[in-house]
């Protein structure tokens, strides 16, 4: 089968990037595909301080480095939505690509609140966002570590920042909940579920929950991920993340799958960059 490529790495997050890096260098031709800027969601996270190597880094300059890697190699990178794969091509809103290999490294993107859609002033993303409530107050909903490190980023930039967390404790790494505790202008309220949201020309100015009213300027959520697959229809699939064996590979013998976007029991960056090199290594084995 003639080929435009011999592997398409749809994602350009840290595991497309880091598969797409082996394969260059194993001397596959290689294209990565994303519908967004290089890093996925490490554009969104404020600073980095478990991944080797680096005490402490944004999630941007880390994007960015790994970026500048893959562009020295040499690997493309184009641009498009995709929309369905099959019959070894790749068609996006833009074109359909040949290929013998697929890797997906998709990730996840963030899981709505109810009933937020046109509110303008609540985010999912603290570090895009969070210049614009400079020294007033803001709610963040959510209690795992991600929200927490993003109520510390809040902290440092807006007056007061008030965790509304459904759970009865923080769920987070201890040294994120004793800097959390440490902070005068964080506010925590646990056991905390929303009942109503008030808001005038679809700007939210009163949170109402079991535990009382809060007056805010803005309110970020953080209540997990939810996989991007639903364009996918003939891989198998467990509540949307996609089943793979110890190679990464799905049921479709050609597609490949690595990072957040498989089922696994732990999401973090060092897993998705691991599985990612499990993936180009076995992907390189079955092309020639």
């Amino acid at each position: 089968m003639k080929s435009d490529f011999d592997c398409v790495i749809v994602g350009a997050g840290i595991a497309g990037m880091t598969a797409a890096i082996y394969l260059k260098r194993s001397n596959v031709n290689v294209l990565i595909l994303d519908n967004d800027a290089p890093g996925g969601l490490l554009n969104k996270i404020s600073v980095i301080e478990n991944y080797p190597g680096f005490t402490s880094i944004s999630g941007p300059d880390l994007a960015y480095k790994i970026y500048e890697q893959v562009t020295n190699l040499g690997v493309e990178i184009r641009y498009g939505k995709v929309i369905d794969i099959k019959d070894y091509q790749v068609i996006t809103d833009l074109e359909t690509i040949n290929t013998k290999k697929v890797i997906l490294a998709i990730g996840r993107k963030a899981r709505k609140l109810e009933n937020t859609n046109n509110l303008k002033n609540v985010s999912y993303c603290a570090l895009c966002d969070a210049n614009l409530y400079k020294n007033k107050t803001v709610a963040i909903v959510g209690y795992s570590n991600s929200a927490l490190e993003e109520a510390l980023y809040l902290s440092n930039i807006c007056q007061k920042v008030i965790i509304i967390a459904r759970g009865s404790g923080l769920n987070g790494e201890n040294v994120t909940i004793e800097k959390i505790k440490n902070k005068e202008n964080i506010e925590i309220q646990l056991d905390c579920v929303i009942k109503t949201l008030n808001s005038n020309d679809n700007i939210l100015y009163k949170i109402i929950t079991n535990k009382g009213e809060f007056t805010v300027d803005g309110m970020f959520v953080s209540i997990g991920y939810e996989p991007n697959t639903e364009f996918l229809k003939n891989i198998n699939k467990d509540n949307g993340y996609i089943i793979v064996n110890d190679k990464m590979q799905t049921n479709v013998d050609y597609i490949y799958a690595c990072g957040d976007i498989i089922k696994k029991d732990i999401y973090q960056l060092t897993t998705a960059v691991s599985e990612a090199t499990v993936a180009a290594i076995n992907v390189k084995k079955t092309l020639y």
